[in-house]
């Protein structure tokens, strides 16, 4: 026991077993990959053994080895009872030694483990048929059809066996009874082409007349009237067809049809095939038709017209547009597609009437996102009266309809007040184009109206007129700032430059402006294109009092250095935004500020600026805040800030004591 415990504490302190410790853990030098391994192994693999050649000498040793095999057999299938396979094997090794009465009784055993296996009973079949036992292979086959009718392969073959003996009358029968299982329709077209092969044409009509009358469908159809046309006999083809359409006429399709019609094409009877792409047309749903209309166009382009052609397409496309009106009879973009249509056909009764049910179909909802479409439907009818029939009177009905259609009070478009003040102007009818632009300012007050209005006036010539239009536009929309922008630039376009300059004081005096950008900007460029750069740097003093924001420093630093090329304006300006940046503690805009100006001083100052500039810039450092906690306790969360060479540094240690005194303050109140 002491040796033995010697030997197990031993074996623990010299690392080997479960307790074993890797002592160098460093790699081997000579790596072994996993390729490596497996072509070692291919290398080292030993040549599969195989099994020598027997030669048998005489009687005895075939008797020796018939046992051998017999019982080695009969030891697979006693293990593996259902397994067909070794069943197969072992008659058809018995039939190679030709002990055939050998074989016959291994497949009869195996058939009643399992009769109703198709290949144990082709096996069997092939056997007999392959050593010429026709007589046991018809025996066979007899058997096999009462027990298994409704495999087709056995009946297949027991027909086929019999016609390549030429016992016809023999393979007429065995068709004969399969037909009585009534068994699908390759069956039935194997029937006939066997009669066909015989050259009894009429047994071969009565057999695909009783396939119809056992399948009565459209494809039985269709292959009855293939026979009769491939035989020569049309009429009886075409009765056929027509028996067809008189029993199953619901259930044909397209297909049916464009045979039906192309069969009459090859009898040269186009009237009858142009008659039949009619009644198709009418029977069948547009939805389940589009190759047969795609047939009947191609058909009338041969044998038609062009009219007809035109019409067939006309016709199925309002029968389209049609179907989809009665799903939706608010989906406007069927209603234009319609309208191109007939347009096209150049109807005008039909466009109107077709124009008018759209009209008629308005939007459920007050709402203008829903009426849009609905109003370019009332537009384009208008157009269509005015250039298409020159109908004045009636698109001047159009458009006081349209105007009274749509709920103003709600919203309003002012493309429609746009474009009937235009109609107006083209028929000459100026007042009542005024009187347009007039009631449409009273009823709507839309921005697009005012600016169409005045563009109608200024064309006309009529300044005044103008100033009157924007004159309202301001007292209407006084907080927008394109009303007072589209005026500056009439006055300016005019030459009257002080009149311009007092709506700009004007319009910059304003307490409310919803981009007031917008007209210090107009205001600056109006100075400037004037060439009163004096009076444009007084703007943008005045700006930069008013708006301390950092794009208003940089744009006035952008005016000072390129349009004014006075770089110590544009550093005054710099300076100054950045001291005031400094004094309200917004760090990011200041750097921003420094950013721009070294960018400025780069492109169009000294080396020495630049530098000076340079040493002024921040530099971007991440800091620590203390933030209240999920948990009501205090906690610290890091951000980005920037420092800055020119402030005293007292001034960062100081908030650093600041921070000391509130820790200090917390840790006491803890304890």
């Amino acid at each position: 026991m002491a040796e033995a415990r010697g030997r197990k504490t031993g074996g623990g302190s010299t690392g080997v077993g479960k307790n074993a410790q890797v002592r160098n853990k460093s790699a081997n030098p000579n790596q072994i990959t996993a390729e490596q391994l497996l072509r070692e192994a291919v290398d080292r693999q030993a040549e599969e053994a195989v099994a020598p050649r027997q030669r048998i000498a005489d009687e005895d040793e075939l008797m020796m080895y018939k046992v051998r095999k017999r019982k080695e057999f009969e030891d697979v299938i006693r293990r593996q009872r259902q397994n067909i396979g070794s069943w197969v094997k072992y008659a058809l090794w018995e039939a190679s030694q030709q002990e055939f009465r050998r074989a016959r009784s291994i497949f009869e055993r195996a058939l009643h483990v399992e009769y109703q296996n198709v290949s144990l009973w082709l096996k069997y079949l092939e056997m007999e048929m392959k050593n010429k036992f026709v007589n046991h292979a018809r025996n066979l086959f007899d058997r096999v059809v009462q027990l298994l009718p409704r495999v087709d392969q056995f009946w297949y073959k027991y027909a086929y066996m019999e016609e390549l003996l030429a016992n016809y009358a023999g393979a007429r029968t065995i068709f004969e009874r399969w037909m009585e299982w009534e068994p699908d329709d390759n069956a039935w077209l194997q029937y006939s082409k066997f009669e066909v092969r015989c050259g009894e044409i009429d047994k071969g009509r009565k057999v695909m007349e009783r396939y119809v009358s056992c399948r009565p469908t459209q494809q039985a159809f269709l292959r009855l009237c293939k026979f009769e046309e491939k035989n020569n006999n049309v009429a009886r083809a075409r009765s056929g067809f027509e028996k067809a359409v008189e029993l199953l006429g619901a259930e044909l399709d397209e297909q049916f049809y464009i045979k039906f019609a192309q069969f009459e094409q090859r009898a040269k009877e186009m009237e009858r095939a142009q008659a039949i792409f009619k009644l198709a047309l009418d029977v069948l749903p547009k939805g389940a038709s589009d190759e047969l209309y795609r047939a009947y166009v191609s058909f009338e382009k041969q044998h038609g017209d062009r009219d007809a052609i035109e019409e067939v397409v006309l016709n199925k496309r309002r029968f389209i547009y049609e179907d989809a009106l009665d799903k939706n009879p608010r989906n406007y973009d069927v209603w234009f597609d319609y309208v191109r249509l007939e347009e096209s056909c150049g109807e005008v009764n039909k466009i109107r009437e077709v124009y008018e049910r759209g009209i008629a179909c308005k939007p459920p909802l007050m709402q203008k996102r829903y009426w849009r479409r609905y109003v370019y439907l009332w537009i384009y009818y208008a157009l269509f009266e005015e250039l298409q029939t020159g109908d004045i009177e009636k698109t001047r009905k159009v458009y006081d309809a349209l105007i009274k259609v749509v709920p103003h009070k709600q919203f309003s478009f002012a493309k429609i007040w746009k474009l009937y003040a235009e109609f107006e102007v083209r028929q000459l009818e100026l007042d009542r184009a005024r009187k347009i632009f007039g009631r449409a300012i009273a009823e709507c007050q839309k921005e697009r109206i005012f600016l169409d209005y005045a563009d109608l006036e200024m064309r006309l010539g009529n300044i005044d007129r103008c100033r009157t239009i924007y004159g309202k536009f301001l007292e209407v929309h006084p907080y927008n700032p394109k009303a007072w922008n589209v005026y500056v630039d009439l006055e300016d376009s005019v030459g009257e430059v002080e009149r311009a300059r007092a709506l700009c004081k004007l319009a910059i005096d304003q307490e409310r402006l919803d981009m007031p950008e917008l007209v210090w900007k107009r205001y600056i460029d109006l100075e400037v294109s004037q060439d009163e750069l004096d009076n444009a740097r007084k703007v943008w003093q005045q700006l930069v009092s008013k708006s301390h924001h950092v794009r208003v420093y940089i744009a006035y630093s952008d005016f000072e250095a390129v349009t004014c090329q006075s770089m110590p304006g544009a550093r005054e300006a710099l300076d100054g935004g950045s001291k005031h940046f400094k004094a309200e503690n917004r760090n990011e805009e200041r750097a921003m500020l420094l950013e721009h100006w070294l960018k400025l001083e780069q492109e169009h100052g000294d080396q020495q600026s630049i530098e000076t500039v340079e040493k002024r810039q921040a530099k971007r450092v991440k800091k620590r805040r203390s933030v209240p906690g999920d948990d009501g306790q205090e906690a610290f969360e890091e951000y980005m800030d920037y420092v800055f060479p020119e402030d005293k540094p007292e001034a960062a240690n100081l908030k650093i004591l600041e921070m000391a005194r509130a820790w200090k303050k917390r840790k006491l109140e803890g304890s």
